[in-house]
């Protein structure tokens, strides 16, 4: 009997349903003052840059809102890099491609047109006054070693980010300015560091035209360089040899300043003929899997670090 009762008025139940089971209504709840504001869902784009050295700078605009990959990868030569069907795909893949400008990497080009995508571009280095050297035949591109380029840099980053997603245009925003009190941060602490050399000291000898940015803004002056190029795939005639050993003994420099990734032999050369040393230790280009240049940050703080403990 029990049985039957239940049967029936679930039957009136269903009835009055027309047949339908009935959906539930959800009140809605009005957020009180102290609730946050609900952020919009994070953007699903891909976004490389063209180095790993850029790939950590936009990834401080980025934040968590989008991962930030690198084309290259870490300890690899921009100026000698061979890319692979790998990277050709990854490239064809990404809606932005950040990079400093469209003459610095000159490896992309080749993979670009084979990847034949559809994709924004992001020019890091746009409006950044860069450096003339006619007798290298061009302009010279190492515009992050010194900081306050790489600020201008940030905000040509952020503005690319926030076209492709301007919901997140206040998380961009919030982080590049973070990131560029930290890039000022930096500044200051360089110049304090440089500081301890005197300015009769401050001379520095690369293995290729990478430090101008950095000697006109901390005081340096460039002695010479072991490759007479922006570049370090160039090779220097017995002339130009010639000619920096007279130079570096005239001006008393007493280091040659190398990339760690450099081939020492041409400097070494040149150091037994003048008597100074070698300073291999430097990453001028490219971050390091970890200490001591995992971010760009820590990059220039050791680069600092061996200039002044070589010059002071």
């Amino acid at each position: 009997m029990k049985q039957r009762l239940v049967s029936f008025f679930l039957l009136l139940f269903l009835t009055a349903c027309g047949g339908r089971s009935a959906s539930p209504t959800i009140a809605a709840v009005s957020p009180t003052s102290t609730d946050a504001a609900p952020q919009p869902a994070a953007p699903k784009f891909e976004v490389l840059a063209s180095t790993p050295l850029l790939a950590d700078i936009a990834q401080n605009v980025a934040g968590e809102r989008v991962h930030i990959g690198s084309v290259l990868p870490v300890g690899a030569d921009p100026h000698s890099y061979q890319y692979t069907p790998q990277d050709v795909a990854k490239v064809a893949d990404v809606e932005l491609l950040i990079l400093f400008d469209d003459k610095y990497e000159l490896f992309l080009e080749p993979m670009l047109q084979a990847a034949n995508g559809h994709m924004e571009f992001v020019y890091a280095s746009m409006g950044v006054g860069k450096r003339l050297d006619p007798a290298l035949g061009g302009f010279d591109p190492h515009i992050w070693l010194d900081p306050n380029n790489v600020i201008a840099c940030v905000e040509n980053i952020r503005e690319g980010l926030t076209h492709l997603d301007p919901d997140g245009a206040a998380v961009y925003k919030a982080n590049a300015d973070a990131y560029a009190a930290e890039l000022q941060a930096l500044d200051a602490w360089i110049v304090e560091q440089v500081n301890q050399i005197p300015p009769e000291k401050r001379l520095l000898v690369t293995n290729h035209e990478a430090l101008g940015y950095f000697a006109e803004r901390y005081g340096f002056t460039v002695v010479g360089n072991v490759l007479p190029s922006f570049s370090a795939d160039a090779s220097p005639s017995a002339q130009q040899m010639a000619a920096l050993i007279d130079q570096i003994k005239a001006s008393g420099a007493p280091a040659i300043f190398l990339d760690a990734g450099d081939n020492p032999a041409l400097a070494q050369q040149i150091a037994d003929e003048t008597g100074v040393r070698v300073v291999t230790d430097l990453h001028l280009e490219s971050l390091t899997d970890g200490a001591p240049a995992a971010t760009y940050i820590e990059m220039m703080k050791s680069n600092v670090t061996a200039i002044v403990d070589a010059l002071k």
